[in-house]
């Protein structure tokens, strides 16, 4: 993780699963609710909607910047206003999270950027807690090829 003045977040996890399987878990809206909402819009093309619901009234907004298929997702993050909302406008940060295998694992390196202070600490904190519930979604997925995963 870089210093509290950057603004950014990063983190990387080990996931007993392949990169084509992980990418799923950013791509499909399915998999998405498995391990960071209740509910997701996704349509995973540059400019296309990213939008996860968290339980309650947060509502992450954002849209997809790039996507290089099970190696690179770009999107930009942010936050309708609401109760309990990070103070982080909508698509006005970005997320990259960049996938590398590693035998029948994946590395998965996830950089949170232009976040302001006032919001960092609590982008730490939800990404400490989402990113192992990822990997333990993604673990569970019967180890197959990316044709039929």
């Amino acid at each position: 993780m870089t210093g509290p003045q950057s603004g950014a977040v990063e983190r990387t996890i080990r996931i007993a699963a392949r990169p084509e399987t992980v990418w799923r878990f950013w791509t499909d809206p399915e998999r998405m609710c498995d391990w960071w909402g209740t509910s997701a819009e996704l349509d995973p093309r540059p400019g296309g909607i990213c939008l996860v619901m968290l339980g309650g009234s947060a509502v992450m907004r954002g849209e997809f910047v790039e996507l290089v298929p099970y190696r690179r997702i770009v999107f930009t993050l942010g936050w309708e206003p609401g109760p309990g909302a990070p103070p982080v406008a909508p698509g006005s940060t970005t997320v990259t999270v960049t996938l590398n295998e590693d035998g029948a694992d994946t590395i998965l390196t996830l950089s949170h950027t232009g976040l302001p202070p006032a919001a960092r600490d609590q982008h730490v904190s939800g990404w400490s807690h989402f990113l192992p519930m990822l990997a333990s979604a993604a673990a569970r997925r019967p180890r197959t090829t990316a044709a039929t995963d």
